[in-house]
């Protein structure tokens, strides 16, 4: 469900955003989750074939507790990565709709994961229904944040050292954003509303 927050995906995207589930597992999860009325399955007439999922209005209810689960994992159960570890930054960056439904800002901010191999972009937009996330660079963004994947996770740290990542544009709301995906329980989404 997490990774299907920003949108529909393509099996062959599930896959890639999923490493270590085999073909079968993941094929028997959707079909199941779609029976469930969890997700719906749109099938294009196209070669190769082409299956979309997407999640249904009530998975998408589910949002705040995947985010309630995130809180209380960077609360009670954090730990730096082992050298071994394979960071997904996008795992948290899509928790954003579930981490803050109500958001005291509005605007854009795109987050840029820079390495050396690989680069990946996010969209946030921020509105009062709350957080939206696309999987893509953002032309004319309010603000930009951009840093190698270990930046990343030092300002996702409880230590929240930000100091390696770039802001760029609207730094209020860049941070405001920042303060929500690095939650450390339920303090930044608390003081983020009463700062609004």
């Amino acid at each position: 469900m997490r990774d299907l927050a920003a949108g529909p995906r393509r099996f062959v995207e599930l896959q890639r955003v999923l490493p270590g589930i085999s073909t079968e597992q993941l094929r028997s999860r959707l079909n199941r989750m779609v029976a469930d009325g969890m997700l719906t399955r749109k099938r294009y007439r196209e070669v190769p074939p082409r299956v979309d999922y997407e999640l249904t209005e009530r998975a998408r209810e589910l949002m705040p507790i995947l985010g309630e689960l995130a809180r209380w994992g960077y609360e009670w159960a954090w730990s730096p990565p082992r050298a071994s570890e394979s960071i997904d930054l996008g795992a948290i960056f899509r928790l954003a709709p579930g981490l803050l439904p109500r958001v005291p800002a509005t605007g854009t901010v795109e987050f840029a994961v820079e390495d050396a191999d690989r680069r990946a972009d996010f969209t946030f937009t921020l509105s009062e229904e709350g957080i939206s996330v696309e999987e893509r660079s953002a032309d004319g963004a309010d603000a930009r944040v951009a840093g190698a994947t270990e930046h990343w996770v030092s300002a996702f740290s409880p230590g929240r050292d930000r100091s390696g990542l770039q802001l760029t544009g609207n730094q209020q709301l860049a941070e405001t954003l920042l303060d929500v995906l690095a939650a450390g329980g339920r303090r930044a989404s608390t003081g983020a509303q009463r700062a609004a």
